[in-house]
């Protein structure tokens, strides 16, 4: 039967002070099933999870596929033309425009795989967790940093498997990058540069004037979800999206949890003390055109204080002279490690490490590997193996929280207001320490019905 009722309100929804708060109070009375628990006592190996998609018309469809070694039981989107080839594909699942209908009437589900735009992240995940369920949900974890925090948290206390979706997490080069800048193939690392060519969509804009015709098939309120309603406009959805302050995170949220998270592993990163950005024309609508971070590292874990600069829209470092003729500018996205013996590059995804100058790489000897692998270095099926009882998944919201609280502090310097200052941040209590009006965009302010 399939459901296509939009309704304003949640049926049996809790907001997160009384679900927390009636989890306390029930604990001792409650008998959860052990597949919920996704700990020792989750389901076998050989039992099928009961999986759904959430935003399944874009990247969301590629996860599902990931999935196919489980049942695919339901599949929500709020354009059902965008999303018909992925409808088409599973004709058994259930179809759905509202994921807190989906998740309140159809409860075989197990596992939700979220990857709608980001301004939806947390209100899916949250809900799902909330409903017992596992979560994958794609990169950026969420938009801003109280967000990050809170699913982080909410995991923990609901106990279920999570990951993000930054797939190079779960493969070989990223392990072997971290296990030589822990061998000290490079020295003490107090420098890194990071860039990506994104953006690839309009950035720099202001908000359309015109008005355009909602597609017949499409429910504009639930796509706008927790975000201030605007009308219609094909600027805005189903791609373009990323570019917009209320619904993405610009070229710093669509990249940096790839292309920093070998920076944020290797050094043991966790809360900048402070970030600062420069960048082209920005306004309260869309992000800039291209854009420079600067984050400040105290020491930690042995390791000495670190600088990590972002570069995104084209813009480049300056090329280390250990890189010889080697040119910076080849590859979409690239991390330089400025180590005290020499210099470590690899790919967007951590991928492909090398050392320079050429002689240290050809010289080194490798360090026996410390890290596991991941088999077939499959990121969904590390999901699922953990939504089964194994061990959690590489990038579950414990890590990929705090690296998301990294990459959003970034876009919290490249607002209009904030461009040129140095942020002093206090991580613990999520707050900057010297510019009050900047906390402004900690936390987020959700349009009325969508609070979490």
């Amino acid at each position: 039967m399939e459901k296509t009722t939009n309704t304003p309100g949640q049926p049996g929804r809790l907001s997160r002070r009384q679900f927390m708060g009636a989890a306390a109070a029930t604990a001792a009375f409650t008998i959860v099933p052990s597949h919920v628990l996704g700990g020792a006592n989750g389901r076998p190996p050989s039992e099928k999870l009961n999986v759904a998609g959430v935003g399944i018309g874009g990247m969301g469809q590629n996860n599902v596929r990931a999935c196919e070694t489980e049942n695919i039981v339901a599949l929500c989107d709020v354009d059902w033309t965008y999303a018909a080839k992925v409808f088409e594909k599973y004709p058994k699942a259930r179809k759905w425009k509202d994921f807190r209908q989906m998740l309140e009437e159809q409860k075989e589900i197990d596992a939700v795989i979220v990857a709608t735009p980001d301004h939806l992240h947390t209100p899916v995940s949250m809900a799902a967790m909330q409903h017992g369920k596992h979560v994958y949900c794609q990169k950026p974890l969420t938009r801003l940093v109280s967000e990050a925090r809170l699913l982080t948290e909410t995991a923990r206390k609901c106990k279920v498997a999570t990951q993000m979706g930054n797939q190079g997490h779960s493969g070989d080069g990223v392990r072997q990058l971290c296990e030589w800048i822990w061998d000290g193939a490079i020295g003490e690392v107090r420098e890194v540069h990071a860039w990506t060519n994104r953006p690839i969509w309009p950035q720099g804009i202001e908000r359309p004037q015109e008005e355009q015709p909602v597609p017949a098939t499409m429910d504009w309120d639930l796509w706008i979800g927790p975000a201030p309603m605007r009308p219609y406009h094909k600027c805005y959805a189903p791609f373009a999206w990323r570019g917009w302050w209320d619904f993405g995170g610009g070229a710093l949220a669509d990249m940096a949890c790839h292309v920093l998270d070998p920076v944020f592993w290797a050094l043991k990163l966790k809360y900048p003390v402070s970030v600062e950005a420069s960048c082209t024309k920005v306004n309260n609508e869309t992000f800039p055109l291209a854009s420079i971070v600067h984050f400040e590292y105290p020491a930690r874990e042995g390791m000495p204080p670190v600088k990590i600069h972002w570069y995104d829209g084209g813009l480049l470092p300056e090329k280390p002279k250990e890189l010889g003729g080697v040119r910076i500018g080849q590859a979409a996205s690239n991390v330089l490690f400025m180590g005290s013996k020499g210099v470590l590059r690899c790919g967007e995804y951590g991928d492909d490490p090398h050392l320079f100058p050429l002689d240290l790489m050809r010289d080194y000897q490798r360090p026996a590997p410390t890290l596991p692998r991941i088999p077939k270095q499959a990121h969904e099926q590390d999901w699922i193996r953990a939504c089964k009882g194994g061990a959690p998944a590489c990038s579950n919201f414990d890590y990929s929280g705090p690296l998301t609280e990294m990459v959003v502090m970034g876009n919290l310097a490249i607002r209009p207001e904030n461009v040129g200052k140095k942020l002093e941040w206090d991580g613990e209590n999520m707050r900057v320490t010297n510019e009050e009006k900047a906390n402004d965009y900690v936390q987020m302010h959700y349009r009325q019905g969508w609070e979490v």
